[in-house]
C-alpha cells in the first residue's frame, strides 16, 4: 500500500462535498489500506478520503493512542443517527490544516450506522475521543472543516494564520 500526500487547507476538494460508496471492490480495499497508512505515518487519529484528494465517503480512525495494538475503524457511508445533547469540547487539530488547535464542542455520545469494507452494516455507539474524532472525520466528507465551527471573528483570526504560516512555508 502507499503513503498518500495529504491536502492542505485551501484545497478546495476539502470543501468539496463526497460521493456515496456503491461498490465494495479490490480498488477499496486499497484505497482503505492507503488512507491507514498514511493516517498512520502522519501520527493522526483520522483521515477521510478527501484528505488524500479522493471524493469517497470513507475515512478510518484509530483512537488508541496509548495502546500497542492498533484498533483502527474503516468507516464507509457513515451517519449519525443520535446525538447526545451534553457536548463535550476538545482541542481539535487537523492533518491538513498543520500547526493549528482549537477547542471545538460536539455532542459527547453519537449512535453511528456506517458499512465496512465488506459492506456490511454496522451499528456503534461512540463517546469521547472516539465521537470527536468520528464527527469530525464525518465533517471531511461532507465538505466542512473543525475551523468552520467556529464562532466568525475567530475563525476570521485562524484563517489569517493559516495564511501567515503558509506564507512562511512558501518563503523557506
Amino acid at each position: 500500500m502507499a503513503i498518500k500526500k495529504i491536502l492542505l487547507y485551501p484545497d478546495p476538494l476539502l470543501q468539496t462535498k463526497s460521493t456515496r460508496i456503491n461498490r465494495f471492490d479490490e480498488d477499496l480495499a486499497t484505497l482503505s489500506k492507503d488512507l491507514l497508512d498514511t493516517m498512520y505515518n502522519a501520527d493522526g487519529v483520522g483521515l477521510a478520503a478527501p484528505q488524500i484528494g479522493v471524493n469517497k465517503r470513507i475515512f478510518v480512525m484509530d483512537c488508541s493512542k496509548e495502546e500497542k495494538e492498533k484498533d483502527y475503524r474503516i468507516v464507509i457511508n457513515p451517519e449519525i443517527e443520535h446525538a447526545s445533547e451534553e457536548l463535550g469540547s476538545y482541542n481539535e487539530g487537523c492533518l491538513s490544516i498543520p500547526g493549528i488547535t482549537e477547542e471545538i464542542s460536539r455532542p459527547k455520545v453519537i449512535k453511528v450506522l456506517y458499512q465496512d469494507i465488506n459492506g456490511v452494516l454496522q451499528r456503534n455507539t461512540y463517546d469521547n475521543l472516539w465521537s470527536i474524532c468520528f464527527q469530525h472525520e464525518l465533517d471531511h466528507l461532507n465538505g466542512k472543516l473543525f475551523i468552520d465551527h467556529l464562532r466568525p471573528m475567530k475563525k476570521i483570526l485562524v484563517k489569517n494564520k493559516i495564511k501567515k504560516s503558509s506564507k512562511k512555508e512558501k518563503k523557506a
